[in-house]
């Protein structure tokens, strides 16, 4: 049976950035989240499942100085460091299964754009929330886009789960106060669209 890091290298070595859905040239509604937060160009930001994502290229821009960048494949962050060449030595890379990592320090914010709904198992979602609970600083920021009630039910070739604005805020409101949430349409290179669900979570003191 493939493993799920196996599947995602085999996606990234294997497809440009534009044979892949979830490619975004800006990704307006991550840095708006980011930007409500009035973060310090200092503040500690972990992007989680961020391959590929240009988001860390304009966090670079706007001047902040902590990104990290957390994903499964290799091959995803090679091709994200490539694309940053001398800049990629302003970021802390990491590649890791998001639900066996095992963080080294806390984080200000949490960024999680299409991983938290690959998570399809009760267990999987415990681990994920558990890790982040653990390593997101008191007063802290979380903001995760998954796949809304009206969005696709596979990706990838993979299963996910499909949240609406009640049942991710029931998943993490142990640990969690909700901000706001947003829905939008991703239109993905191939010209469809998949629905998603935005939401901002502050860390419970």
């Amino acid at each position: 049976m493939e493993t799920s890091k196996n599947h995602w290298e085999k996606i990234y070595s294997t497809k440009k950035s534009n044979e892949v859905s979830w490619t975004q040239e800006t990704p307006v509604t991550s840095l708006d989240f980011l930007h409500s937060f009035n973060l310090s160009k200092h503040s500690p930001i972990i992007d989680i499942g961020g391959g590929e994502s240009r988001l860390v290229d304009f966090l670079l821009e706007e001047g902040f100085t902590d990104v990290t960048v957390l994903d499964i494949s290799e091959h995803a962050l090679k091709h994200a460091k490539e694309r940053l060449g001398n800049r990629a030595s302003r970021v802390h890379w990491i590649v890791s299964d998001i639900i066996e990592f095992v963080p080294d320090r806390k984080y200000d914010v949490w960024h999680d754009r299409a991983t938290f709904h690959f998570l399809t198992t009760e267990n999987q979602i415990q681990k994920y929330v558990a890790i982040a609970s653990d390593f997101i600083a008191t007063n802290g920021f979380m903001t995760i886009g998954t796949f809304s009630e009206n969005g696709p039910t596979k990706c990838s070739g993979l299963a996910v789960k499909q949240y609406s604005e009640l049942t991710l805020y029931s998943v993490l409101r142990k640990h969690f106060e909700k901000i706001r949430c947003v829905t939008e349409d991703h239109v993905t290179p191939f010209h469809t669209l998949q629905n998603f669900l935005f939401c901002s979570f502050r860390k419970a003191a």
